[in-house]
């Protein structure tokens, strides 16, 4: 079986990918800069800094890269992750990006897109998954809306898809071959973001009147053309009221 290294494998999406890969059989290292004290594989590193990742690499066959930060910093732990996996010999380096990251001019997506190319250019074994937005990210978006009296919804479409589809996944990519970008992975339905902001609303017995927004600028303008979509790719089952219904 192989050695695999999940980063960021604490998180929403790094857990669930750890616990598949090990009821798999592999032997699975977590690395997050807020390890479990459980996990005796759990290495702390700070991919921005690098400090103790060649240690954590040492005999991995393959790196299913899901640390990110909004916030920015993925550049550079994008490339100290690159050359650590080049040092160690990895053979597979597996990353998880979001539908529209080409096409939507949004610093944090063009981030994500600059680590799709350099993992294009870097001489190691890749794979990039695209996914469209995950139920909990429009949850959260929801519930931050529900805290004014009239909730902000933008004038958007969205195809939000389940965690843990996306991390099955990126189990079974991370047991294969590296290769390149595989086909995108979309919710199962497309739908304007009022209608997942009222069944939040209903599932949480709330009421509140809800008020379109429509922003200027390219960004919203690529989000209203429905850059961020995969209708074609529409292979997820779980529906938002399916997850807000468990959650």
């Amino acid at each position: 079986m192989a050695e695999i290294l999940v980063t960021g494998g604490t998180g929403t999406l790094g857990r669930p990918v750890v616990e598949g890969l090990r009821r798999a059989g592999h032997g699975v290292r977590s690395l997050s800069r807020h390890p479990r004290p459980d996990d005796p594989l759990s290495h702390a590193v700070d991919l921005r800094r690098g400090a103790g990742l060649d240690e954590a690499l040492e005999g991995v066959d393959t790196v299913v890269h899901c640390a990110t930060d909004p916030l920015g910093g993925d550049l550079r732990a994008a490339a100290r992750l690159i050359g650590a996996a080049r040092r160690a010999g990895v053979g597979h380096l597996l990353y998880i990006s979001i539908v529209g990251v080409d096409r939507i001019p949004l610093g944090y997506y063009r981030a994500k897109y600059t680590v799709e190319r350099a993992l294009a250019a870097s001489g190691l074994g890749w794979t990039v998954l695209r996914t469209t937005q995950f139920h909990d990210l429009v949850a959260s978006l929801c519930a931050r809306a529900a805290l004014l009296p009239a909730a902000p919804v933008p004038d958007v479409d969205v195809q939000p898809i389940a965690v843990r589809e996306a991390a099955s996944r990126l189990v079974l990519l991370a047991q294969g071959e590296p290769r390149g970008r595989v086909d995108d992975m979309g919710g199962p339905a497309v739908e304007p973001f009022a209608h997942l902001m009222d069944a939040y609303l209903r599932s949480r017995g709330l009421e509140r009147r809800t008020v379109p927004v429509r922003l200027p600028g390219r960004v919203f303008a690529a989000y209203r053309a429905g850059e961020h979509l995969a209708p074609g790719r529409a292979v997820g089952t779980v529906t938002f009221a399916d997850f807000l219904a468990h959650h």
